[in-house]
């Protein structure tokens, strides 16, 4: 098992952990109040987790969070995979906009954001809008979006955006980007 598998299982078992510390590089965030963990599966180098409401699933979302790690992927930028994105969304939704959001370096490394809306997705008959943050870290690259099948509400659009200001990579390998240890919660 991968060390950045291991660092997601870790967002489920957080409220059970007490003084765990994290190992090389990570992707670290948390898992928003009221959400599940709904799917898991590694393809390739690709981990990916689906994350959605406690009385959604992955087959029947409303909002969805997904983080992907592409495990060894050092080649990709944040703004080149962006750019990928928003070709492929353009490409599959008529009338699709973006707005970037920010860019530039987070905890040291390069880093994305950038809004994707769909006024009406062909394949489930709703508008989509989808909140993004890619990372390129030293080891992997990491994309976390959180979706909404829907317009979502002012409020929604606080929680994803600060969902994803919270999203950071680590290293505890490195002194200037440590992984800090994670405390079990006051119960």
């Amino acid at each position: 098992m991968t060390r950045q598998f291991l660092s997601i299982c870790l967002l489920a078992l957080l409220p059970l952990l007490a003084h765990a510390e994290l190992k090389d590089e990570n992707l670290v965030h948390g898992l928003p109040p009221g959400y599940k963990i709904d799917f898991q599966a590694r393809k390739g180098n690709m981990i990916m987790t689906e994350m959605v409401p406690q009385a959604e699933s992955v087959k029947n979302w409303t909002e969805m969070l997904t983080s992907q790690i592409f495990l060894g992927l050092k080649t990709a930028t944040p703004d080149g995979f962006r750019a990928f994105m928003q070709q492929t969304w353009a490409a599959s939704c008529k009338g699709a906009e973006f707005a970037t959001v920010a860019s530039g370096q987070e905890n040291g490394y390069p880093f994305a954001v950038w809004i994707q809306a769909c006024p009406l997705n062909t394949s489930t008959g709703k508008p989509e809008h989808t909140f993004l943050k890619a990372i390129k870290g030293n080891d992997s690259f990491y994309v976390v979006q959180r979706a909404f099948k829907s317009n979502p509400t002012s409020e929604q659009v606080t929680a994803a955006t600060e969902h994803l200001r919270s999203v950071t990579v680590c290293d505890s390998r490195l002194p200037d980007r440590p992984c800090m240890k994670v405390d079990k919660p006051a119960q």
